[in-house]
């Protein structure tokens, strides 16, 4: 997998997390305390995030990280 991949495949994982709480991208981002175009912009893999980032988000959506990583 290279890291263009790997981006899309975090992203992706991301929306179904967040689509299983029923959340928006807004409703993520305030969870977060992230703004809406940076959720989209990570969904649809156009940034490499930081692994902090991935903590904030993991923590919002009340996942672990391995669970964020568990594609």
């Amino acid at each position: 997998m290279n890291k263009e991949q790997l981006k899309k495949k975090v992203g992706q994982r991301i929306v179904e997390l967040r689509s299983q709480k029923g959340w928006s991208q807004s409703d993520l981002a305030r969870a977060s305390n992230k703004d809406r175009q940076a959720i989209e912009k990570l969904e649809n893999g156009k940034v490499n995030p930081t692994i902090y980032s991935l903590l904030e988000i993991s923590k919002a959506l009340g996942v672990s990280l391995k669970k964020l990583f568990d594609f």
